[in-house]
């Protein structure tokens, strides 16, 4: 039947009428379609003629429906078929008519872009490949012939390069002949042809025609148009090629600098060819332009003002607005030539220089320098499309300053300050300060100059010149916070003019009120005091505009125009009053306004709960009427979330609201809330709830706070700690409040208690969840109507093991001695005594059975002796060292614990006799050391001195034991060593320094972990004192000893994290050193003999893995230092194929990479699939134990990450292998469902 209904389909597909043969050829390509399709031989070769006699069909919608017969025809009929219609369509585009030629060339292109088989492809290419070489290269094929051929060949190679390798050279002779051609049509496809073939040629014929391509540019007398397509030839191939191409930068740089330098004041294409293969070396080659930066810097710079029938006379700016009238007229008149294309030349400069700066961080303060203030004064480029990408080439540069400077001690203005202010004394840290922000240094002396040229850009009467200035605006805002101070006044006008010029487009307002929020928001309030008449005006009519989005962002600015408005209640002395009704009535039409996006809905209610907040109290007659909208839009689902926060500001404000006519619903409806599902809106609701039992737990009935303890009692667990360390504090401020009766205190004992009693043995518990935990306790004593004894008692008791339970974890010990110390200090002297003495008695007895008992008292004496002084009981100190001849391991710990930090509270007494122990009791001194770790880690937190007769007995103690056999007592010693420098810099520094000359591998190994325990994030005396000193420490990077190598890594690490711009002078010099360090060393591989077997040891494993997470902090803290370029390759690479735990940071620094130096991953994205590659398709052995396949698993989704990271960079596409590994990942079910779930995370 199927057979007899496609001959009827062909019989039609002949006929005489058109519109029959376009039903039939339309009928022919549902069939085809269909996936039962199956053809028998006969069958192939009538459909495979009638296809193809088709094409030549005279109606053109026949002949373009049998193009589209051919896609599911290649699929359903045999290899054979198909390479006879590709023999006889390569005929007709040949030797056929001039008419059919094109459908022949689409016909080609289609099949060759529906074969996936490899032996079909194979079979294609043996017949296509001469065939189109014969067309390309034969003295008599037309120029349209060639065109179609290199067209056909260019996807063909795209697509099966690689398949082709026995044909590369005839097809790179083939087509490099081309470049001689007459016709520019030719010329043109031969450089897309070769760029496509060159991804796929080996690095001998990549030579071959580069060698080539240089030899014509080097020949005298060439035509210019010849040079042109060979410029854009070594373009192409860098672009193709990508890091491959580094190797013979060295013969075409010079080159192409010479002819852009010489070039005729006419041939502006050429200066512009040559400028876009700069750029492309730039980006896909940055390691190895290295050396021709400068040159193309200034190239870039000279040719970005390039003008020559342009003289620019015009006067420096002014901000005098008087002028503006005049400017626009000039914009209107500046000079406009049909004819004249520079705009190119600079373009293309300005994407060179973009090029630059994108892949050449380390080089901001020389671009700060030259390139800044050249791109500054171009924002004036008369051609609208190069002053775009003026901008987006000075965005650029911002962010490329934002992006080195992220994560640092100038992370935001604010905090950059206060460090100034602290380190106000302190001459070498404001000398590496300034060192170590150069770039925001400056960035920021750029400022004025940046301000007057963006203003008279806001002057023009062009709308997309207006929000460029706008988006440069924001991002430096973005980049250098509160660095517009004095220069408000002067943007005040062109942002007035943005929102109120019946000109401006949605586009553009939404730009000036973004740029106004963030400078709002990142500078001082009263900067703008002057200037709010002129703001709000435009902000509140922006509100009213129909456009949600600009609608959307006004509220935003209004939000953030009250806090500047009124920043306290006393208003720095600016008469807020008269903008109160104005903003609040703004506010209030979006608010009662239904109809009306969900973006518009959240932002009106955040806005109006900031101006009840701030305002309130002169909104006393306006309160009944908002306060009641906001409860009814806690109702609906949708605003409630945003609706329950906009209540946390209101019950946050100084004002104390009047809350009365809302506030009983208020508390119904956020109760109710907590048993919703939206974890989001429980979290929200749980802070609201505190923040309006704080401020009016006098209006709130005790029958609520029942009711809400109940709701409570259900959200603490361990299994979101967050959402309990919420409600334990709710529950704190219930207990706490005055107002509460006993009926509270009972429904939490009933409730709460047995919750937290089972939170307290979670393994889990730690941070503001466990804070919030001891003050629960803590303030059980007096409000849960349950005596001290009896929630001793059950906090004791929390710490049995169930009977089927294998025990309680030892963490959940410390959580609960924790409680038990905060519960009797606030239970009174009395109280605390008797359990100090009750908790002694029960180390008193030295039964095995009574072990975990002893280690519980043991930590809760500590926990106790930490909090108050316990020398009052007599013995104690020796009750406790008893513990130390424990046979269990965690009594002796616990007891080196308890004893340090009971003497943490009266040092006079217990710190001699600590120091006397270890003096005494060698066999203790691991344990004693612990103790006086304790000792000296509360002081250093304190910032409490020790009297110098006790630190020199410290040092003596301590530097006695540097050289200890025991790892484990040497990092005690140096944890030590670098908490007691933190509190006495000037005789620890110099003291260890002396040390790193020492004989003794382990003496200079301890004193440089000392120095890593010293460097904390915030600042501190030492960083004057050892900042001159940096050096002796960390170049013991470069020792003998790898101990020694590994603990100035760690050192350098801490540096980097917390105190860059101490060690930011000293990079240039360590990094080489660091890199080292990632090298696999064979002379630390050894092979261990077992007998029965071999097993090899590699002792450089940890020192590889400290090595690469210390370039992975330094990527955040110090990018401007770090040259991508040279690190990827050789060091990342091989890192990305050592042992599993070199990997894991290497795949994070590689995706750290692909975001903040895309062009530098990029240029070497090839090198780095098979890497990435073999780690994805490692399987474990059979016989591999859980740990090991699960470990796998974490390898793997590592890796994905990385791939990822990559595939998110713009230009991956170009990389085949990289192209080749995504499709093998998409066709693998399990990794792409892995990879699926990491790219959603």
């Amino acid at each position: 039947m199927a057979n007899l209904q496609m001959t009827g389909i062909l019989e039609k597909m002949t006929g005489k009428d058109k519109d029959y043969r376009y039903m039939a050829t339309s009928d022919l390509l549902n069939e085809l379609n269909k996936e039962g399709f199956k053809a028998d031989t006969d069958l192939e070769i009538k459909l495979s003629n009638i296809v193809l006699q088709q094409l030549d069909d005279v109606a053109g919608d026949v002949s373009g429906l049998a193009v589209k017969c051919l896609a599911p025809l290649v699929k359903k009929v045999s290899e054979a078929r198909v390479v006879e219609m590709t023999n006889k369509l390569c005929e007709k585009l040949l030797h056929g008519k001039d008419q059919h030629r094109d459908i022949a060339s689409i016909a080609l292109k289609t099949i060759a872009s529906e074969v996936t088989a490899i032996s079909l492809a194979q079979s294609i290419l043996v017949t296509l490949s001469p065939q189109l070489i014969k067309g390309i290269t034969s003295p008599g094929m037309s120029s349209e012939i060639k065109c179609e051929c290199l067209d056909i060949l260019c996807d063909v190679l795209h697509k099966f390069g690689n398949l082709m390798a026995n044909d590369h050279e005839l097809l790179l002779n083939a087509l490099l002949s081309q470049l001689n051609s007459n016709q520019a049509t030719v010329r043109k496809r031969t450089v897309s042809c070769i760029a496509s073939l060159a991804s796929s040629l080996s690095d001998d014929l990549l030579g071959k025609a580069t060698v080539e391509v240089v030899r014509k540019l080097r020949t005298k007398g060439a035509k210019p148009e010849m040079i042109r397509t060979n410029i854009q030839m070594i373009g192409a191939l860098s672009r193709a090629v990508g890091y491959r191409f580094g190797p013979h930068l060295g013969d075409t740089v010079p080159v192409l600098i010479k002819y852009c330098t010489s070039a005729s004041e006419n041939d502006e294409e050429l200066r512009e060819y040559g400028l876009q293969a700069l750029e492309s070396f730039l980006l896909r080659c940055p390691r190895d332009i290295y050396s021709y930066c400068d040159e193309i810097l200034h190239l870039a710079l000279e040719y970005l003002s390039y003008d020559p029938n342009f003289t620019d006379n015009m006067e420096e700016d002014t901000d005098d607005e008087s002028h503006e009238e005049e400017e626009d007229d000039e914009s209107e008149n500046e000079y406009t030539d049909d004819e004249d294309v520079s705009w190119k030349v600079r373009r293309a400069a300005a994407k060179c220089l973009a090029a630059l700066i994108v892949s050449r961080p380390e080089v901001l303060a020389k671009l700060y320098e030259e390139a800044c203030p050249k791109l500054i004064d171009r924002f004036k480029e008369r051609e609208e499309n190069v002053k775009m990408d003026v901008f987006n080439t000075f965005i650029e540069l911002l962010r490329q300053t934002g992006n080195v400077t992220k994560g640092k001690i100038d992370m935001n203005e604010s905090r950059q300050v206060s460090v100034l202010l602290c380190m106000e004394n302190l001459p070498y840290i404001k000398i590496i300060y300034l060192n170590f922000s150069c770039p925001r240094w400056l960035l920021k002396q750029e400022v004025p100059k940046i301000v007057k040229s963006i203003n008279r850009q806001l002057r023009e009467k062009s709308i997309k010149t207006k929000v460029g200035a706008f988006s440069v605006l924001r991002e430096l805002v973005v980049v250098l916070p509160d660095c517009l101070s004095e220069q408000i006044g002067s943007l005040i006008p062109g942002i007035e003019k943005a929102l109120n010029d019946k000109s401006s487009t949605s586009n553009l307002k939404i730009e000036a009120l973004t740029f106004t929020r963030l400078v709002l928001a990142s500078h001082s309030p009263p900067v703008f005091h002057p200037y709010i008449k002129a703001l709000s005006s435009p902000v509140l009519s922006a509100v009213g505009e129909r456009y949600y989005k600009v609608t959307a962002e006004a509220l935003r600015v209004c939000g953030e125009l009250v806090r500047v408005v009124r920043p306290n209640i006393q208003g720095f002395g600016f008469d807020f009053k008269p903008y109160v009704r104005p903003i609040y009535n703004a506010i209030m039409s979006r608010l009662t306004n239904q109809d009306q996006d969900q973006e518009v809905k959240e932002c009106a209610i955040s806005c109006m709960g900031l101006v009840i907040s701030t305002f309130g109290d002169n909104l006393k007659t306006e309160l009944p009427v908002c306060l009641p909208v906001l409860v009814d839009r806690m109702g609906n689902e949708i605003t409630r979330l945003t609706a329950v926060k906009a209540f946390a500001v209101i019950a946050t404000s100084p004002l104390r609201i009047d809350l009365s006519c809302v506030l009983e619903n208020v508390i119904a409806e956020l109760t109710a809330f907590l048993r919703k599902a939206n974890r989001a809106l429980r979290q929200a609701t749980l802070g609201t709830l505190n923040y309006l039992i704080v401020a009016y737990g006098d209006e709130i009935g005790s029958s609520a706070y029942e009711v809400i303890i109940v709701e409570l009692s259900t959200l603490i667990s361990d299994s979101d700690l967050h959402m309990a360390a919420l409600a334990l504090e709710l529950c704190y401020t219930l207990m706490t409040d005055r107002k509460s009766s006993p009926n509270v205190g009972l429904a939490v004992r009933n409730k709460v208690l047995p919750q937290a009693l089972t939170l307290i043995k979670s393994p889990l518990l730690q941070g503001q969840a466990l804070l919030a935990l001891r003050n629960f306790f803590a303030a059980l004593v007096y409000s849960a109507n349950t005596s001290f004894d009896t929630l001793l008692d059950s906090l004791l008791s929390s710490a049995k093991p169930a009977p089927q339970s294998g025990g309680v974890a030892k963490k959940a010990l410390h959580s609960i001695a924790q409680c038990v110390a905060v519960l009797c200090l606030a239970a009174g002297d009395v109280k605390c005594s008797s359990t100090v003495d009750m908790l002694t008695e029960i180390l008193k007895d030295d039964s095995s059975t009574n072990s975990a008992k002893q280690h519980l008292a043991l930590l809760c004496l500590g926990e106790i002796g930490r909090r108050k002084d316990l020398s009052l009981h007599a013995n104690i100190e020796t009750i406790i060292i008893e513990s130390f001849q424990s046979p269990f391991e965690e009594i002796k710990s616990a007891a080196s614990y308890a004893l340090g930090n009971i003497a943490v509270s009266n040092l006079s007494k217990y710190l001699p006799f600590i120091l006397d122990q270890i003096d005494n009791q060698q066999k203790k001194q691991y344990l004693l050391l612990h103790s006086l770790k304790e000792v000296i880690v509360r002081q250093s937190v304190d910032k409490a001195e020790f009297q110098d007769s006790i630190v020199e007995k410290i040092l003596k103690l301590l530097f006695n034991h540097c050289e200890s056999d025991e790892e484990g007592v040497r990092n005690v010693v140096a944890e030590c060593l670098g908490k007691i420098a933190l509190v006495e810099p000037a005789k620890l520094v110099p003291a260890l320094k002396v040390r790193t000359t020492s004989p003794a591998a382990f003496t200079r190994a301890t004193v440089v972990i000392a120095v890593k325990y010293s460097i904390v994030e915030r600042p501190e005396k030492i960083d004057e004192i050892i900042y001159p000193e940096i050096s002796s420490f960390l170049m013991l990077i470069k020792d003998h000893d790898r101990h020694v190598r590994r603990a100035a890594i760690l050192a350098l690490s801490t540096f980097a994290h917390n105190k860059p711009n101490l060690i930011k002078g000293l990079l240039p010099e360590l990094l080489p050193l660091l890199y080292d360090q990632t090298i696999v060393k064979q002379e630390l591989i050894r092979t261990v003999d077992l007998g029965p077997f071999k097993h090899i040891v590699d002792d450089g494993l940890e020192l590889r893995k400290a090595a690469f997470e210390c370039v992975d902090t330094l990527l955040d803290s110090c990018l401007d230092q770090v040259n991508p370029s040279s690190f990827i390759v050789p060091y990342l690479k091989s890192g990305l194929d050592d042992h599993y735990d070199v990997k894991m940071p290497c795949h994070l620094i590689l995706s750290k990479l692909a975001d903040k130096c895309p062009s530098a991953v990029l240029a070497v994205l090839d090198s780095l699939v098979d890497p990435l590659q073999k780690t994805i398709n490692f399987k474990p052995k059979q016989v591999a134990v859980k740990q090991e396949v699960d470990r796998n698993e974490d390898m793997i989704r590592s890796a994905l990450r990385a791939i990822a990271s990559l595939n998110r960079i713009s230009g991956g596409d170009c990389s085949l292998k990289f192209k080749n590994l995504m499709s093998e990942i998409s066709k693998s079910p399990t990794l792409w469902d892995k990879y699926y779930s990491i790219r959603n995370e």
